[in-house]
């Protein structure tokens, strides 16, 4: 089921405008095309793969070097050490420093990396959950289309049933005005007739509550009126192939996006025991400096003061560049607390990733066995329709020749009614489990 609404979502993705078909149909390639667009979880999903990208592109980026520009002005007023002069200057002084300073890790246990590592591994967890995420979409969606088109097929055996109901009823009447039967069967009738109708307005009722929350689900306007098409798929070619179980299996544990999502979730949570682990080891940075400053003396002659250019790009220009390092010794143990709680965490994604391979391995075989029953329902829904149609029909010339009881007709009906209606159920759920 879940290879066909995979390629479904690609198929969609060429397919036309929304109600393209015509004014008020609905098809469900157009269905799954609308909700994959404007379903509220997949967009905030896509919105958080956007979010992990960033952070990928930031943690590769912080194992290069880091640039910064700063710089301050300020004016003093009163004694300070003027670099021009050297000596101690009492006045106003108005200063201007700029620096560059280029800062580059050569050495932090490893931290960098594995954060790096961390950051890669979430990006493609979030790529697995949005394609999940389609996934459950498009089985959201196919299930309420199910729902809808299941809706339209029984208020349609309703309609019909109400119309031969109907038709029974004015010969019925006719034939106890012409005192063949007894006005008991006229009455009978007259109360199967209500019966259809009630049929009809319950039918009418279901197929607009689940039109509703179809329409919630593709985010468009419930007060649009449409009908659901039936897809042109071909039920008795419907099949799952001939794979079998063992076979199956595989598969889907190399290509579930939940399963996938669950492995990379604990790849990164295992680099982010180590990079938290890298807090012990001493880090070691390489840096570079380049400054300089301008100051202007207030009330110092023009033959003695330098201009901004000479002073700022000539005079005072200072470099440096070496080595620093950092040790832990204490921390009030924020280390260790920070390792242990990425240590449960990459332990409790473990225990989800385990959990996830049963689940997979569950749901092909729920699948494999539920759509094998699925099959043997609607060949057996097939041949009980065909038995109680016949038996309708003779019980119908049976009553008609006033042989037979209204009771055994009546059951002959129902018994007729709730085998279109098996038939559809089984006949949908075989095109949607295909």
């Amino acid at each position: 089921m879940m290879k066909r609404f995979s390629v479904l979502a690609v198929v969609i993705l060429f397919t036309l405008p929304v109600f393209a078909q015509a004014p008020g149909e609905l098809t469900f390639k157009e269905a799954v095309k609308i909700a994959l667009r404007n379903n509220v979880n997949l967009n905030q999903q896509q919105n958080f793969l956007f979010q992990a990208e960033a952070n990928k592109t930031t943690s590769i980026a912080q194992l290069g070097p880091q640039v910064s520009i700063t710089g301050n002005t300020f004016r003093n007023d009163g004694n300070s050490f003027n670099a021009q002069r050297g000596e101690v200057v009492n006045g106003v002084i108005d200063v201007f420093q700029g620096q560059i300073r280029a800062v580059m890790p050569v050495f932090n246990g490893l931290s960098g990396m594995n954060t790096a590592r961390q950051a890669s591994n979430q990006r493609d967890a979030q790529t697995e959950f949005v394609r999940r995420t389609s996934q459950d979409v498009i089985n959201i969606v196919s299930m309420q289309f199910l729902q809808v088109l299941l809706d339209q097929q029984l208020l349609l055996i309703a309609q019909e049933n109400k119309q031969l109901q109907e038709k029974q009823f004015e010969q019925v009447k006719a034939q106890v005005e012409l005192g063949s039967r007894s006005p008991v069967d006229e009455y009978n009738q007259q109360a199967q007739l209500k019966n259809a109708d009630l049929q009809v307005l319950q039918a009418e009722f279901n197929l607009q509550n689940d039109k509703a929350t179809l329409s919630l689900t593709l985010q468009i306007d419930p007060a649009i009126e449409y009908r659901v098409l039936e897809p042109d798929w071909d039920v008795n070619e419907v099949s799952i192939d001939n794979s079998s179980m063992d076979e199956l299996i595989p598969i889907a544990l190399a290509n579930r996006s939940d399963l996938r999502m669950a492995q990379f979730n604990e790849t990164a949570s295992r680099y982010g025991m180590n990079a938290q682990k890298g807090n012990y080891f001493p880090s070691i940075n390489a840096f570079f400096n380049y400054g300089s400053a301008y100051n202007d003396i207030h009330g110092t002659p023009d033959s003695l003061s330098r201009d901004f250019s000479q002073q700022f790009f000539s005079d005072n220009t200072s470099q440096q560049f070496g080595l620093g390092f950092t040790i832990p010794i204490f921390r009030a143990f924020q280390n260790r607390s920070s390792y242990v709680g990425a240590k449960v965490a990459y332990q409790n994604n473990q225990i989800n990733t385990k959990n996830m391979e049963i689940t997979v391995k569950n749901d092909v075989i729920r699948a494999y066995r539920n759509f094998h029953s699925i099959q043997l329902a609607y060949v057996s829904t097939q041949a009980q329709l065909e038995a109680a149609q016949m038996a309708f029909n003779l019980e119908t010339d049976r009553f008609d020749l006033g042989i037979t009881s209204f009771v055994e007709f009546a059951n002959a009906n129902r018994t007729y009614i709730q085998s279109q209606t098996d038939m559809a159920q089984a006949r949908y759920r075989l095109l949607f489990n295909g």
